[in-house]
């Protein structure tokens, strides 16, 4: 894989409030450059909730509302982070999730595409039982030793998914076929069906 190729991608990674649908309480979004995660231009917010967050929201990511009651609301922050992730593509783990959110709350976003590593996963280790973050952690083996944060902090899944996305790609020799095995029909970047030529 050419990783020079690539065009601007940034992982990204949500944590809500647990309600449904949710409030965003982080977001993380972390570039790829030349095939290794870029912290240097990383951003990362915390934003207070409209509503407050549950109990089992709390004990998944650790961010109660006692933590982000200083922190700024969604409307202090969207377009700071809507400035981050412009046109360019995005990676998430499930990405459907982390897209849907993110496009609830920036409606006037759109990225050129979306890969999804649990799908390229299931392309690519065909033989795993799971496939949620933690068992591909523990199949790949990625360095996580410069990982910021903690499991189920924005920012540590989105380092966590971006080393999982460059250990999976270089199983793939273009970025094509990366598109092809990770990008979830129906989401931006979808490669088009080939249309059966037609009869005139």
């Amino acid at each position: 894989m050419n990783f020079s190729s690539w065009p601007r991608l940034l992982v990204v990674d949500v944590e809500g409030n647990g309600t449904n649908p949710p409030d965003l309480v982080e977001v993380a979004a972390l570039p790829v450059r030349e095939g290794r995660p870029d912290t240097s231009t990383a951003g990362a917010w915390l934003t207070k909730p409209r509503h407050p967050v549950t109990p089992l929201a709390a004990r998944i990511h650790g961010l109660t509302n006692e933590r982000l009651e200083k922190e700024p609301g969604w409307e202090e922050i969207a377009d700071e982070v809507h400035a981050l992730l412009g046109v360019s593509w995005v990676c998430a783990h499930n990405a459907h999730v982390d897209y849907k959110a993110l496009s609830a709350h920036l409606p006037q976003w759109q990225p050129a595409g979306v890969l999804d590593t649990l799908r390229l996963a299931k392309a690519t280790y065909s033989d795993l039982p799971k496939y949620s973050l933690d068992a591909l952690i523990e199949h790949a083996h990625p360095d996580l030793s410069a990982a910021p944060a903690q499991r189920h902090r924005a920012t540590f899944d989105a380092y966590a998914t971006a080393q999982l996305l460059i250990a999976m790609a270089a199983r793939y020799d273009t970025w094509d076929q990366l598109v092809a095995a990770a990008v979830p029909p129906g989401l931006p970047g979808a490669p088009e069906p080939e249309q059966d030529p037609m009869l005139w």
